[in-house]
């Protein structure tokens, strides 16, 4: 199966500190990987070296086949980040035009809106489960709905890989199980690869194909079978504290509160 991301033997330093070190990791086209690790474990700097935020120091990466230093197709990439979850509910902008953003680089700056690319703006809220609330205003949803836009907002431009930083972030609890609902969705019914990053071991679940336990090194890489087997008191040992296996039990429909 051919990998939209292939990442070599990566160092990254932060002055004298090391944050990531001899970092392997392959994500096949149309997984799901969720990379777990504590708060400090180099998660974000990860990403951030993927998407070419940060410079590399050390090692290789290789989107879609290409050199990192190299690849120029980032349409073909989707990115919400954590500043999503704070986002300025006073904007005044409604959930269609903040979807419609997301197809600036498409269409340009100031180019005519056509209907098709209307319509692309509507499937990707019914993707998310928002098109009911395309005309209301961003700062009125909460948190979840919120985040559903900016997810939204990623897809307009029709990605290949979807990389998300700590999503739930801002979602309620009672609300998580949906939220992972329509993120399995789009793997599996959309065939859209995603990276799902989050410090909370509790959002592995059936909906994700692979795992990764990032904490400076890589202590574990796998599906989620080999996860299974994966024993509690390793992951306690890589969290530094006792770690309860937890499985969120998806519900179907619903939009997140």
């Amino acid at each position: 199966m051919q990998s939209i991301i292939e990442i070599k033997h990566l160092f990254y330093r932060y002055e004298k500190d090391t944050v990531l070190e001899d970092i392997n990791l392959s994500i096949p086209d149309g997984s799901f990987l969720a990379i777990v690790g504590p708060n400090g474990s180099g998660k974000s700097t990860l990403l951030k070296l993927i998407l070419g935020l940060l410079k590399q120091q050390k090692g290789e990466i290789y989107l879609f086949n290409q050199e990192l230093s190299k690849f120029k197709d980032w349409q073909k990439i989707g990115y919400v980040s954590q500043k999503a979850n704070s986002f300025n509910t006073g904007f005044p902008a409604t959930v269609f035009e903040v979807v419609s953003s997301g197809l600036t680089k498409k269409i340009g700056m100031f180019r005519f809106f056509k209907k098709e690319h209307s319509q692309k703006v509507m499937e990707a809220l019914e993707a998310v489960g928002m098109e009911k609330f395309s005309r209301r205003n961003i700062g009125e949803l909460s948190g979840g709905q919120q985040q559903r836009v900016f997810i939204a907002r990623a897809l307009v431009s029709e990605p290949k890989l979807l990389i998300l930083d700590e999503p739930t972030v801002g979602v309620d609890a009672q609300n998580v199980n949906s939220f992972y609902q329509m993120l399995g969705d789009l793997n599996k019914k959309r065939g859209i690869t995603l990276l799902l990053v989050t410090h909370d071991i509790g959002t592995i679940s059936e909906k994700v194909t692979h795992v990764a336990c990032l904490n400076k090194h890589m202590h574990f890489h796998g599906n989620t079978e080999e996860f299974e087997r994966f024993r509690t008191e390793e992951i306690s040992d890589f969290y530094g504290h006792d770690v309860h296996m937890l499985s969120h039990q998806h519900e179907h429909g619903g939009v997140t509160k």
